[in-house]
């Protein structure tokens, strides 16, 4: 097997770096621009390249634009993917609460990129949703009806619980200056956003457990 040369080894590790490099700056634009109000020379000037530079990486705004869609989407949704049909139910749903909720916390620019497409009818998107995500949730929807079927947890339409989550966890990120507003702030602090989570685990979860 051929050994990478170092020389090669380097330029690739620069080209990773340069990708991610991009890939953050162009976030930081689109979030803040949409997708229409973003120009590539916006997103070199954030990234602190040359507009030629970037263009070696991704040859249209197109392109940057749909990969950092692909990367929030991959994000999100490996939690739900990891949903256990064989694990104890409530420890499942408060995982993944719990990590939907962090990436909230953790990149909200990624949910408010991915709000604003939905916004304007998901142009890019529209095959993403009607096709594999739409199996991965009706795959997940089908796990839950399995513990509500076998008593682990109260009857429940699996579908509008995943929709549920999804709106009150992505609530922290989409609608973040209003909720700082109006917790003075507090959210930015490890403790409060611990209540914070307790808070929506109580809200989401209750209805689900059964008696003892």
């Amino acid at each position: 097997m051929n050994k990478a040369k170092p020389a090669d080894a380097l330029k690739t590790r620069i080209q990773n770096l340069n990708h991610t490099l991009i890939m953050d700056g162009a976030l930081d634009v689109f979030s803040s621009y949409g997708y229409r109000g973003s120009t590539v020379d916006q997103i070199a000037l954030r990234c602190n390249m040359t507009k030629p530079n970037l263009l070696y990486y991704f040859k249209h705004k197109e392109d940057i634009y749909r990969a950092v869609l692909e990367r929030t989407l991959s994000q999100w949704l490996a939690p739900l993917e990891a949903l256990d049909s064989e694990s104890e139910p409530i420890e499942e749903l408060t995982r993944y609460i719990s990590r939907k909720l962090d990436l909230a916390f953790e990149s909200p620019k990624s949910s408010r990129l991915f709000a604003n497409e939905i916004l304007h009818g998901a142009p890019h998107i529209t095959d993403f949703l009607k096709g594999s995500l739409r199996q991965l949730v009706e795959a997940k929807a089908a796990v839950i009806q399995q513990w509500c079927n076998r008593g682990k947890i109260n009857p429940v339409d699996p579908v509008h619980l995943i929709f549920a989550i999804w709106s009150v966890t992505q609530h922290y990120a989409d609608f973040s200056v209003q909720v700082e507003a109006l917790l003075s702030g507090k959210l930015a602090t490890h403790s409060n956003r611990e209540a914070t989570r307790n808070a929506v685990l109580e809200i989401l979860l209750r209805g689900l457990k059964t008696a003892p």
